[in-house]
Protein backbone atom coordinates (compact mmCIF):
# COMPACT_ATOMS: atom_id res chain seq x y z
CA UNK A 1 0.00 0.00 0.00
CA UNK A 2 1.34 3.10 -0.97
CA UNK A 3 2.27 5.55 2.18
CA UNK A 4 0.43 9.35 1.71
CA UNK A 5 1.55 12.24 2.65
CA UNK A 6 -1.73 12.76 4.34
CA UNK A 7 -1.29 9.41 6.32
CA UNK A 8 2.18 10.49 7.61
CA UNK A 9 0.64 13.61 8.44
CA UNK A 10 -2.35 12.77 10.68
CA UNK A 11 -0.04 9.84 12.36
CA UNK A 12 2.64 12.85 13.25
CA UNK A 13 -0.58 14.66 14.86
CA UNK A 14 -1.70 11.71 16.91
CA UNK A 15 1.84 11.04 18.10
CA UNK A 16 3.27 14.15 17.91
CA UNK A 17 6.86 11.84 16.65
CA UNK A 18 9.19 12.54 13.88
CA UNK A 19 8.06 12.29 10.03
CA UNK A 20 10.61 9.32 9.57
CA UNK A 21 9.39 7.53 12.11
CA UNK A 22 5.60 8.15 11.64
CA UNK A 23 6.64 7.25 7.76
CA UNK A 24 8.64 3.68 9.15
CA UNK A 25 5.73 2.83 11.32
CA UNK A 26 3.06 2.97 8.53
CA UNK A 27 5.21 0.89 5.70
CA UNK A 28 5.76 -1.89 9.09
CA UNK A 29 1.90 -1.30 9.44
CA UNK A 30 0.65 -1.56 5.55
CA UNK A 31 -0.49 1.81 6.60
CA UNK A 32 -3.00 0.94 9.19
CA UNK A 33 -3.04 4.44 11.31
CA UNK A 34 -4.68 2.33 14.40
CA UNK A 35 -1.30 -0.51 14.28
CA UNK A 36 0.78 2.32 13.50
CA UNK A 37 -0.15 4.23 16.90
CA UNK A 38 0.26 0.40 18.93
CA UNK A 39 3.62 0.71 17.22
CA UNK A 40 5.21 3.54 17.74
CA UNK A 41 4.05 3.55 21.38
CA UNK A 42 5.98 0.08 21.43
CA UNK A 43 8.88 1.71 19.71
CA UNK A 44 8.66 4.83 21.98
CA UNK A 45 8.91 2.25 25.20
CA UNK A 46 12.21 0.80 24.36
CA UNK A 47 13.43 4.48 23.46
CA UNK A 48 12.55 5.30 26.61
CA UNK A 49 13.84 2.86 28.57
CA UNK A 50 17.12 3.64 26.86
CA UNK A 51 17.13 7.00 28.02
CA UNK A 52 16.08 6.16 31.85
CA UNK A 53 19.79 6.10 33.12
CA UNK A 54 20.43 9.82 32.01
CA UNK A 55 20.57 12.09 34.59
CA UNK A 56 17.40 14.87 34.96
CA UNK A 57 18.36 17.79 36.55
CA UNK A 58 16.07 20.40 35.13
CA UNK A 59 11.89 20.17 35.48
CA UNK A 60 9.36 22.14 36.93
CA UNK A 61 7.29 22.61 40.48
CA UNK A 62 3.86 22.78 39.98
CA UNK A 63 1.27 24.20 42.05
CA UNK A 64 -2.62 23.21 42.03
CA UNK A 65 -5.26 24.80 44.15
CA UNK A 66 -8.73 23.72 43.63
CA UNK A 67 -11.95 26.53 43.95
CA UNK A 68 -12.27 26.98 47.27
CA UNK A 69 -9.23 26.91 48.86
CA UNK A 70 -9.67 23.34 50.84
CA UNK A 71 -7.80 20.90 47.87
CA UNK A 72 -3.67 21.64 47.11
CA UNK A 73 -1.39 20.17 45.12
CA UNK A 74 2.43 20.12 44.47
CA UNK A 75 4.43 18.13 42.13
CA UNK A 76 7.83 18.37 41.09
CA UNK A 77 8.42 16.91 37.55
CA UNK A 78 12.01 16.92 36.26
CA UNK A 79 13.97 16.23 32.40
CA UNK A 80 17.27 16.64 31.69
CA UNK A 81 17.31 20.31 29.64
CA UNK A 82 15.88 23.52 30.39
CA UNK A 83 14.90 23.29 26.57
CA UNK A 84 12.22 20.76 27.43
CA UNK A 85 11.25 21.67 31.00
CA UNK A 86 10.14 25.27 28.66
CA UNK A 87 8.12 22.74 26.36
CA UNK A 88 4.35 22.60 25.63
CA UNK A 89 3.77 19.05 25.62
CA UNK A 90 6.05 18.96 29.31
CA UNK A 91 3.70 21.35 31.52
CA UNK A 92 0.68 20.06 29.96
CA UNK A 93 2.29 16.67 31.49
CA UNK A 94 2.58 18.20 34.77
CA UNK A 95 -0.81 19.34 34.81
CA UNK A 96 -2.05 16.22 34.18
CA UNK A 97 -0.42 14.79 37.01
CA UNK A 98 -1.34 17.67 39.43
CA UNK A 99 -4.83 16.70 38.36
CA UNK A 100 -4.28 12.94 38.86
CA UNK A 101 -2.75 13.39 42.36
CA UNK A 102 -6.13 15.90 43.49
CA UNK A 103 -8.44 13.24 42.98
CA UNK A 104 -6.43 9.85 43.89
CA UNK A 105 -3.80 11.59 46.10
CA UNK A 106 0.68 10.95 45.82
CA UNK A 107 0.27 7.04 46.94
CA UNK A 108 2.11 4.80 44.10
CA UNK A 109 1.54 7.39 41.71
CA UNK A 110 2.86 5.64 39.30
CA UNK A 111 0.89 2.68 38.98
CA UNK A 112 -2.56 4.94 39.51
CA UNK A 113 -4.91 4.26 36.34
CA UNK A 114 -5.59 7.69 34.82
CA UNK A 115 -8.37 9.54 36.10
CA UNK A 116 -9.52 9.44 32.21
CA UNK A 117 -9.32 5.67 31.95
CA UNK A 118 -6.93 6.07 29.35
CA UNK A 119 -4.19 4.22 30.96
CA UNK A 120 -1.87 4.28 34.03
CA UNK A 121 0.74 6.99 34.75
CA UNK A 122 3.47 5.10 34.52
CA UNK A 123 2.23 4.52 30.57
CA UNK A 124 1.64 8.23 30.20
CA UNK A 125 5.10 8.97 31.44
CA UNK A 126 6.52 6.45 29.03
CA UNK A 127 5.06 8.30 26.07
CA UNK A 128 6.12 11.78 26.84
CA UNK A 129 9.64 10.50 27.53
CA UNK A 130 9.51 9.24 24.18
CA UNK A 131 7.69 11.83 22.85
CA UNK A 132 10.46 14.43 23.98
CA UNK A 133 13.11 12.88 23.83
CA UNK A 134 14.64 12.95 27.17
CA UNK A 135 14.70 11.01 30.38
CA UNK A 136 12.08 12.54 32.93
CA UNK A 137 11.26 11.49 36.92
CA UNK A 138 8.26 12.26 38.86
CA UNK A 139 10.38 13.44 41.62
CA UNK A 140 7.52 14.70 44.71
CA UNK A 141 4.03 15.08 44.82
CA UNK A 142 2.04 15.25 47.85
CA UNK A 143 -2.14 16.42 48.34
CA UNK A 144 -3.36 18.89 50.75
CA UNK A 145 -6.97 19.00 52.03
CA UNK A 146 -8.67 20.24 55.01
CA UNK A 147 -12.00 21.37 56.27
CA UNK A 148 -11.67 24.75 57.07
CA UNK A 149 -8.96 27.25 55.98
CA UNK A 150 -6.87 27.69 52.94
CA UNK A 151 -4.65 26.03 51.06
CA UNK A 152 -1.64 28.73 50.07
CA UNK A 153 0.44 27.85 47.43
CA UNK A 154 3.59 29.77 45.63
CA UNK A 155 5.50 28.69 42.70
CA UNK A 156 8.80 31.28 42.08
CA UNK A 157 9.05 32.73 38.54
CA UNK A 158 11.77 30.71 37.52
CA UNK A 159 9.43 27.37 38.54
CA UNK A 160 12.03 25.79 40.20
CA UNK A 161 10.75 26.78 43.52
CA UNK A 162 7.53 25.64 45.19
CA UNK A 163 5.23 25.89 48.41
CA UNK A 164 2.23 24.34 49.36
CA UNK A 165 1.13 25.66 52.92
CA UNK A 166 -2.47 24.12 54.97
CA UNK A 167 -3.65 26.70 56.76
CA UNK A 168 -6.22 25.25 58.80
CA UNK A 169 -8.94 27.28 61.00
CA UNK A 170 -11.47 25.66 63.62
CA UNK A 171 -14.59 27.21 61.60
CA UNK A 172 -15.47 28.17 58.00
CA UNK A 173 -13.46 31.53 56.78
CA UNK A 174 -12.80 32.95 53.34
CA UNK A 175 -11.54 35.61 54.51
CA UNK A 176 -9.33 37.68 52.00
CA UNK A 177 -6.81 37.81 55.29
CA UNK A 178 -6.61 34.99 55.59
CA UNK A 179 -5.86 33.94 51.81
CA UNK A 180 -3.28 36.64 52.18
CA UNK A 181 -1.73 34.83 55.08
CA UNK A 182 -1.40 31.68 52.90
CA UNK A 183 -0.01 32.86 50.33
CA UNK A 184 2.96 34.85 52.08
CA UNK A 185 3.35 32.33 54.34
CA UNK A 186 4.16 30.07 51.26
CA UNK A 187 6.30 32.53 49.81
CA UNK A 188 8.43 33.05 52.74
CA UNK A 189 9.03 29.50 53.00
CA UNK A 190 10.32 30.12 49.65
CA UNK A 191 12.71 32.54 50.25
CA UNK A 192 13.83 30.82 53.51
CA UNK A 193 15.94 27.76 54.57
CA UNK A 194 12.98 25.38 56.48
CA UNK A 195 13.17 22.30 57.44
CA UNK A 196 10.07 22.03 59.69
CA UNK A 197 7.31 24.33 61.63
CA UNK A 198 7.89 23.96 65.30
CA UNK A 199 11.05 22.33 66.60
CA UNK A 200 9.83 19.25 67.48
CA UNK A 201 9.25 18.62 64.00
CA UNK A 202 12.96 18.90 62.95
CA UNK A 203 14.31 15.29 61.73
CA UNK A 204 16.90 14.11 64.05
CA UNK A 205 19.51 12.85 61.28
CA UNK A 206 19.51 16.83 60.23
CA UNK A 207 20.41 17.52 63.99
CA UNK A 208 22.42 14.79 64.36
CA UNK A 209 24.28 15.75 61.37
CA UNK A 210 24.68 19.64 62.21
CA UNK A 211 25.77 18.53 65.74
CA UNK A 212 28.91 16.65 64.04
CA UNK A 213 29.47 20.27 62.28
CA UNK A 214 29.70 22.30 65.38
CA UNK A 215 31.33 19.62 67.54
CA UNK A 216 33.83 19.37 64.23
CA UNK A 217 33.79 23.12 65.05
CA UNK A 218 33.97 23.50 68.97
CA UNK A 219 36.84 21.01 69.44
CA UNK A 220 38.91 23.43 67.33
CA UNK A 221 39.20 25.93 69.42
CA UNK A 222 40.84 23.89 72.41
CA UNK A 223 38.21 24.70 75.56
CA UNK A 224 37.53 22.49 77.71
CA UNK A 225 35.25 20.03 77.08
CA UNK A 226 32.73 21.10 79.67
CA UNK A 227 32.16 24.72 77.70
CA UNK A 228 32.87 22.61 74.36
CA UNK A 229 29.18 20.91 75.28
CA UNK A 230 27.41 24.34 75.89
CA UNK A 231 28.66 25.58 72.88
CA UNK A 232 27.22 22.64 70.64
CA UNK A 233 24.33 23.04 72.93
CA UNK A 234 24.06 26.82 72.19
CA UNK A 235 24.65 26.40 68.36
CA UNK A 236 21.97 23.93 68.40
CA UNK A 237 19.08 25.76 69.80
CA UNK A 238 20.31 28.72 67.58
CA UNK A 239 20.38 26.44 64.20
CA UNK A 240 17.03 25.04 65.14
CA UNK A 241 15.23 28.62 65.45
CA UNK A 242 16.75 29.65 62.19
CA UNK A 243 15.68 26.83 60.51
CA UNK A 244 11.89 26.21 62.02
CA UNK A 245 9.04 28.60 60.33
CA UNK A 246 7.30 29.83 63.49
CA UNK A 247 10.30 31.60 64.78
CA UNK A 248 11.73 32.86 61.36
CA UNK A 249 11.66 36.79 60.94
CA UNK A 250 8.42 37.16 58.22
CA UNK A 251 9.97 37.90 54.92
CA UNK A 252 7.21 41.04 54.73
CA UNK A 253 7.81 42.76 58.27
CA UNK A 254 11.10 41.06 59.60
CA UNK A 255 10.42 42.84 63.32
CA UNK A 256 7.67 40.12 63.67
CA UNK A 257 8.42 36.52 63.69
CA UNK A 258 5.67 33.86 61.66
CA UNK A 259 4.01 32.68 64.62
CA UNK A 260 3.30 35.93 65.88
CA UNK A 261 1.72 36.92 62.39
CA UNK A 262 -0.52 34.10 62.61
CA UNK A 263 -1.70 34.93 65.88
CA UNK A 264 -2.25 38.35 65.31
CA UNK A 265 -4.06 37.09 61.84
CA UNK A 266 -6.35 34.51 64.09
CA UNK A 267 -7.18 37.28 66.49
CA UNK A 268 -8.32 39.60 63.82
CA UNK A 269 -10.69 36.92 62.02
CA UNK A 270 -11.77 35.32 65.23
CA UNK A 271 -10.90 32.14 64.58
CA UNK A 272 -8.24 29.45 65.37
CA UNK A 273 -5.72 29.14 63.16
CA UNK A 274 -3.39 25.72 62.61
CA UNK A 275 -0.74 26.01 61.08
CA UNK A 276 1.62 23.04 61.30
CA UNK A 277 3.41 21.75 57.91
CA UNK A 278 4.12 22.71 54.44
CA UNK A 279 5.89 21.34 51.43
CA UNK A 280 8.67 22.72 49.35
CA UNK A 281 10.10 21.55 46.45
CA UNK A 282 13.19 23.30 45.01
CA UNK A 283 16.07 22.02 42.59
Amino acid sequence: MAITASMVKELRERTGLGMMDCKKALVETSGNIDKAVDYLRKSGIAKAEKKGDRTAKEGLVFSYIHHGGRLGVLVELNCETDFVARNEKFQEFIKKLANQVSVNGENDLLHQNLINGEGNVEGMLTDTIAELGENMQILNSRKFKINHGLIGGYIHSNCKIGVAVPIETDQPCDDDRLKSLAKDIAMHIAAFQAEAVKPDQVPEEVLEKEKEVFTAQARESGKPENIIEKMIEGRLKKYVKEICVESQPFVKDPQFSVSQIVEQTAKELGVKINFDTFEKYQF
